[in-house]
């Protein structure tokens, strides 16, 4: 980042050179930016997402709706949804006899997305607890009874993160992240992941390998005698 810092501000003071008439041409526009690395993304340990999944079951926060917090922590961690999906999400995508969830990814594109059984348990647990509201088809609802909107998931998310977590950069995207590493390392496919999580190209999928192989050098350079 700062060899690009620097090439702008040279680009800029020859700009400036060049505005001036003290030079021909900026010659500093010649000069290509290095690509910045991409950052692999940040991944919670199965303890850590577990704490907090069990801290909404466990309504240690003594919030007004646990059972609803309970069941959008089961599904964030447990089905790899994106924030959109688990606030779009209507009572007719939910197959409670078959374990399913039809979700609506980017650019409205549907999948099938199956249930873990701890977030089946919770999301049936909730929607016996959930007002029933006419006219209003949304799984989650919020206080007033309409649609809980992606903000609202995120504030839930970072209230648990910070109060139960103890990590308030924890956000819904850190679940998703979480499910297909953890999926990785357990042995799961990498193309079976890519269809859960609904990446339209497998070299978004892949980014998870990267994060499993430096996970697996850190036990290695911990743990081998010859590291």
């Amino acid at each position: 980042m700062t060899i690009r810092r620097k090439l702008a501000a040279v680009r800029g003071l020859f700009g400036f050179l060049l505005k001036e008439g003290v030079v021909p041409v900026n010659v500093a526009r010649l000069a290509r930016t290095p690509k910045a690395p991409k950052k692999l993304p940040e991944v919670m340990s199965a303890e850590e997402a577990n704490r907090i999944v069990d801290g909404a079951a466990g309504d240690l926060l003594h919030r007004p709706f646990p059972e609803r917090d309970r069941a959008i922590f089961e599904l964030l961690y447990g089905c790899g949804l994106r924030v959109s999906e688990l606030a779009g999400l209507d009572l007719q995508d939910v197959d409670r006899a078959e374990g399913w969830l039809r979700v609506r990814g980017k650019g409205r594109k549907e999948r099938q997305v199956p249930m873990p059984g701890k977030a089946a348990e919770a999301l049936e647990r909730y929607l016996g607890a959930r007002p029933v509201v006419r006219d209003e088809p949304a799984v989650f609802l919020n206080h007033r009874g309409g649609r809980l909107t992606a903000q609202g998931v995120r504030i839930i998310v970072k209230l648990y993160a910070t109060y139960v977590g103890g990590d308030p950069s924890i956000h819904p995207h850190s679940f998703r992240h979480a499910y297909a590493t953890h999926l990785l390392a357990d042995g799961a496919d990498l193309r079976a992941i890519q269809e859960l999580l609904g990446h339209a190209r497998l070299s978004t999928t892949q980014k998870y390998t990267q994060v499993s192989l430096t996970d697996l050098m850190a036990v290695y350079d911990k743990a081998h005698p010859k590291a």
